[in-house]
């Protein structure tokens, strides 16, 4: 039987991550395990009129002023901290992460370092050229990890 001790579950605050949440929730309980829910954010594109601008440069290479820098953090954390309190049953053992590079690199970076027995995230169900377009992380997530990745349906 498997045991779960640490579950981690990315979240982008879209819907198909809360409902991933709430089987890691769900999960969590039963395993009595603990809940690390992640955010990463990802390097924003700098655009011409970017201060620091190069061509081909994104914005963990330029200068991003502090403030913005510091402004970012702070709603990611209290989007995070939010989400704990809405969305995490009580009793359940959370911690919360915030991490900053490519989301499906540093997912499962952590997932590695932290060692997480499962990693739980939800498919936004994109097909076609979106799918080709915008990718998905929890593909690349699933592809990369060194543990089990439960996705869970948008649908």
């Amino acid at each position: 039987m498997l045991l779960f001790k640490r579950i981690l579950c990315p979240t982008d605050f879209s819907e198909p991550s809360y409902k991933a949440l709430k089987a890691a929730d769900d999960l969590a309980k039963e395993f009595r395990a603990e809940l690390i829910l992640i955010h990463v954010v990802s390097p924003m594109q700098v655009f011409p009129s970017s201060p620091g601008f190069a061509p081909g440069m994104m914005a963990s290479n330029a200068y991003l002023p502090e403030d913005i820098a510091s402004d970012i953090k702070k709603h990611a954390t209290e989007s995070l901290e939010m989400t704990v309190k809405e969305k995490v049953s009580q009793g359940v053992k959370s911690k919360t992460v915030i991490l900053h590079g490519n989301p499906a690199e540093e997912i499962a970076k952590y997932a590695e370092e932290s060692k997480v027995s499962v990693i739980i995230m939800g498919t936004h169900g994109l097909t076609g050229w979106r799918h080709l377009l915008l990718g998905s992380v929890t593909e690349k997530v699933a592809r990369i990890a060194s543990c089990p990745v439960l996705t869970i349906p948008s649908k």
